[in-house]
């Protein structure tokens, strides 16, 4: 048996936060109780300080592992070293689950546009082998809808290996996340270093595959996630019609949708609304898009997401306590943990109660920075 009890903490509940100790036996969490450690325990116990603990945070949408593999535009990494630097970041940011996810773009007339899920897929696997991992890693499927293999491309994905969740998507200029062509050549321009006649080229592309392909593989991708038991996201949803199609499709998640309105509908029809905790401690939206924190005042906010800055997921639940009134720590940390455990199925984890995994943070403040002290990954120490 193992042991270990954490001691002297603030520990973040469900619903309330009370000083105490933890006590972790054999990866799960055995008890919690007030005050100091039991006695008997207290060789064992690490004394926190009067720190935060709080349960692993769980990531659904980043793209962030993407970036190790590419670091410049037009240079690849090792695929294992950039899942082994993912994953370092991921850890130390307090994520302990971390949806990882993968561009599913087919686009051949398009320079870098096609995305590397087989690659990265296969170097998460070697990786987990290797139990080189820090972090508990899933399969996200991020699919364009508007290209022409997604589903056969995504249903090999399928064959091969679990995947967890799929995200409906539609980058095509004019809509959604770019309402104009221009917003639309102007962001891949920057993030992807291609040139202004190579982005002329990927607009004309997704506007003709857009009418080609765009309704069928929908339909097509909805119906290959139910078959293989995956959660469905819808992204960037925008207007009242866009919320329908979700809901029709039994989408569990709207991520990051681009107005209050898709939000509000998302949210009635009891579709998970997920923003960006970038979006939400920057005090908005990087496209003009909906602001995380007018949708967390509003009631229309269940999950946050790291996105594209992993250390951004604990900082957003502390600020989110802090600028919304109506919002407790106990109640801002659920939309990092509970809630996105509770939506993708992982009843094992997401709270500090008894019998779930021991996935733990130790969190101090600097200032108003929470600053990540100890990971523990089924009661292991991993950062």
């Amino acid at each position: 048996m193992t042991e270990h009890v954490l001691t002297n903490a603030r520990l973040i509940l469900a619903e309330e936060m009370v000083h105490g100790h933890v006590r972790l036996v054999d990866g799960r969490i055995a008890e919690i109780g007030t005050g100091a450690a039991p006695a008997g325990a207290e060789a064992r116990a690490e004394d926190c300080g009067g720190d935060y603990v709080l349960p692993g945070l769980i990531e659904l949408h980043t793209d962030h592992v993407e970036g190790h593999l590419a670091p410049r535009p037009k240079v690849k990494w090792n695929p294992l070293a950039a899942v082994l630097a993912h994953d370092a970041q991921i850890a130390t940011a307090g994520i302990t689950t971390v949806f990882d996810s993968l561009r599913v773009w087919p686009d051949k007339k398009a320079v870098g546009m096609d995305g590397d899920a087989p690659t990265l897929i296969a170097a998460l696997e070697a990786a987990r082998a290797a139990d080189a991992l820090r972090a508990d890693h899933r399969i996200h499927l991020r699919c364009e809808v508007a290209t022409d293999t997604v589903v056969e491309d995504a249903a090999a994905l399928m064959a091969k290996t679990p995947i967890h969740l799929v995200s409906l998507m539609d980058h095509t200029p004019g809509q959604r996340q770019f309402a104009s062509v221009e917003q639309f050549r102007s962001y891949y321009m920057k993030k992807s270093g291609i040139s202004a006649d190579e982005a002329d080229v990927i607009v004309a592309t997704r506007m003709e595959y857009h009418s080609l392909y765009a309704r069928k593989n929908r339909a097509g991708l909805v119906a290959l996630g139910h078959a293989h038991g995956c959660i469905l996201a819808s992204h960037d949803d925008a207007t009242p019609e866009h919320v329908a199609e979700a809901i029709g499709d039994g989408v569990a998640i709207a991520e990051f949708p681009t107005t209050e309105e898709a939000a509000r509908l998302s949210h009635e029809a009891g579709i998970r609304v997920l923003m960006g905790a970038p979006n939400l401690v920057r005090g908005g939206s990087h496209t003009g898009n909906a602001s995380a924190e007018a949708l967390a005042r509003a009631g229309l906010l269940d999950i946050l997401s790291s996105d594209y800055v992993p250390a951004s997921l604990l900082w957003s639940a502390f600020d989110l306590a802090r600028r919304v009134p109506h919002l407790t720590l106990p109640q801002a940390v659920q939309r990092v943990t509970k809630t996105p455990a509770e939506v993708v199925g992982l009843t094992d984890r997401g709270e500090i109660a008894p019998g779930k995994r021991a996935d733990l943070l130790r969190v101090a403040l600097a200032g108003e920075i929470p600053v990540v002290r100890a990971v523990y990954r089924e009661g292991r120490r991993v950062a």
